[in-house]
């Protein structure tokens, strides 16, 4: 299994990371199981966090630590915004996990502003890593974040962490377009180990797993995929996949943005080809869309399986506020964008009804039930 560089820490990590959520599952013999057979194979990185089953997971890991800690890269996460909140998080996970130390501890799932602020600020987080750096229970400090980046980006522009860990697949880079845009760069600007969770945009790609790892481990500055497994089945070709592991092409990626059957003729792009329209601005309505609920629903029928499997992720990162306030900003009512227009702005180039969509994200951004 190939190993990269986690960026300033000088980890070599494993490109397949083992998290530690799904482990809850199953009984914890059969997850001593799965975590030895990761280590067989040659992966290095095990992750996990204290708010899994309130500290279950970290047990089922410990179990499999207390054995194998020199041939891991361990990590666990707080919730913590405080100081004293994390140090005492953090003794706890260490117990849990029979060990001294950890390598990595995360601030956990940072969503807003304020997150940052009290993380940053006097008697923050941060100040709790510090200590337990000092005394030896933690290596390097990280941070993650689900869904929008803007709360991740504004961190690492104020702090040097070691390690960011951000949502990132072929799906959702067409919702918030920010991830490969700016924290991406932003990343390898500062050296910042970057770590990968959700490639299957929290099992949405599961018909294309393997289109879906390979997509995630060819971006630039990605160090690892950190992916849960709940049976030996799942974990084997994980591994399979990391071993046979190959970069995407340029071509390759363009078609899979083409062709992806997730995508199809409704999710947009982001691309920078989009025909520019003087009534509206097309692509700033549609990302809002995306912030608001992923492009899930696009008006067609769907089995009952797939309506509930779109219907429980659509609102996953609770981002329907902020879409909506964005949308307000704008000013415009976009269900009558197109109407009396002759079409002259061109095609989209992979075939989305602009005026279909235009109304149904006004739809969803405005609320406006009678609009569609």
């Amino acid at each position: 299994m190939e190993h990269r560089v986690l960026g300033r820490t000088g980890l070599r990590v494993s490109i397949l990371g083992l998290g530690g959520f799904h482990l809850l599952e199953i009984p914890a013999d059969e997850a001593v199981r799965l975590v030895d057979l990761y280590l067989d194979s040659g992966g290095n990185y095990l992750e996990t966090a204290a708010s899994y089953g309130d500290g279950e997971s970290e047990l089922k890991l410990g179990r499999v630590v207390r054995r194998r800690r020199d041939e891991c890269i361990l990590a666990t996460k707080t919730g913590a915004r405080d100081k004293e909140g994390c140090l005492k998080s953090l003794d706890n996970s260490l117990k849990n996990l029979h060990t001294d130390h950890v390598d990595l501890l995360f601030a956990h799932s940072v969503a807003t502003d304020d997150d940052v602020s009290r993380i940053l600020g006097p008697g923050g987080m941060v100040e709790g890593f510090l200590q337990a750096k000092r005394e030896g229970k933690a290596r390097f400090l990280a941070i993650s974040v689900h869904g929008q980046p803007g709360t991740m980006i504004r961190a690492l522009k104020e702090y040097p962490f070691d390690a960011a860990m951000s949502t990132l697949n072929y799906f959702d880079r067409c919702n918030f377009p920010e991830l490969e845009r700016d924290l991406i760069p932003l990343c390898i600007e500062k050296n910042t180990g970057l770590i990968a969770m959700k490639p299957l945009a929290d099992g949405f790609l599961w018909r294309n797993v393997g289109l879906a790892m390979r997509y995630v481990w060819s971006l630039p500055g990605v160090a690892m995929i950190v992916a849960g497994a709940n049976s030996r089945e799942m974990l084997e070709e994980d591994i399979s996949l990391a071993g046979a592991f190959a970069p995407m092409t340029g071509d390759e990626v363009s078609a899979l943005l083409k062709d992806a059957e997730e995508l199809g003729d409704y999710v947009c792009r982001q691309c920078d080809e989009c025909p520019v329209c003087p009534r509206v601005p097309v692509k700033d309505i549609f990302r809002l869309e995306g912030y608001y609920d992923r492009q899930m629903r696009d008006g067609k029928p769907r089995t009952p399986p797939e309506f509930a499997l779109r219907d429980r992720l659509r609102f996953w990162f609770q981002n329907r506020e902020m879409a909506r306030a964005g949308y307000a900003r704008l000013g415009i009512d976009a269900s009558k964008a197109c109407d009396g227009c002759d079409g002259g702005c061109g095609p989209c180039r992979y075939g989305l009804d602009v005026p279909f969509k235009l109304r149904y994200a006004h739809y969803k951004l405005a609320g406006d039930v009678e609009a569609f």
